[in-house]
């Protein structure tokens, strides 16, 4: 549905007021549209980021799933508690004006287990799991990084339309309308002046012919 058009005033100030606003609106939307093609690049690299490591993760997953058998033999070694990922930690950092999360570091369980009393493999499992399962929060900080700056790409993209859509061709609109009626009033005034001035040299020439005879 079509906004509904603005009324406005007809005159040589508001005609500059609308030059002014136009040109205002034309030096602010190349900078919207830099800030669009700055977010998508940054959705573009963090999306290749996320694939990448996706892989990384189902690739350690077929590697564990190959051994998975062995995770029967546990000699008393918690794997699963030992793999997971504690004291998280993220800074915010800024891209393309957004504040976004980003993985800085992390650490796991200290694992307490005789190396001689352990099966061969559990330290290969544990390097593993602990690889995929940071793998993993790596990706959910991935994943509200893409949203956040997906959010404001949209809003960006929202603006940008407006702009190139609604609000500058309103103004040139604007500018339209007020030239053409500035136009007609300098047209009307001047025949009004003409008008008036062959009344006046009627009148005159009248009171001559009048006087001479």
């Amino acid at each position: 549905m079509p906004r509904p058009r603005k009324k406005i005033k007809l005159t040589w100030a508001e005609l500059r007021l609308q030059r002014s606003a136009l040109e205002r609106f034309k030096l602010y939307l190349p900078l919207l549209q830099l800030k669009q093609q700055q977010l998508q690049s940054a959705i573009l690299e963090a999306e290749k980021e996320y694939q990448t490591l996706r892989e990384a993760v189902e690739g350690l997953a077929k590697k564990i799933d190959a051994y998975s058998a062995v995770f029967k033999d546990i000699a008393g070694v918690n794997i699963n508690a030992l793999s997971q990922p504690e004291d998280i930690k993220t800074i915010m950092i800024n891209v393309a004006g957004v504040k976004v999360p980003i993985f800085e570091s992390a650490g796991f369980p200290q694992a307490a287990y005789s190396l001689f009393a352990s099966p061969s493999w559990v330290d290969q499992a544990l390097s593993d799991k602990r690889e995929k399962n940071l793998s993993r929060v790596k990706l959910e900080i991935l994943e509200q990084k893409l949203a956040l700056l997906q959010v404001e790409l949209k809003k960006i993209m929202q603006r940008v339309n407006l702009f190139e859509k609604i609000i500058i061709p309103e103004a040139e609109e604007n500018m339209r309308r007020i030239r053409i009626a500035l136009g007609d009033r300098m047209i009307a005034a001047v025949v009004r002046a003409k008008i008036a001035k062959e009344k006046m040299e009627a009148t005159e020439q009248k009171s001559k012919t009048e006087t001479g005879s």
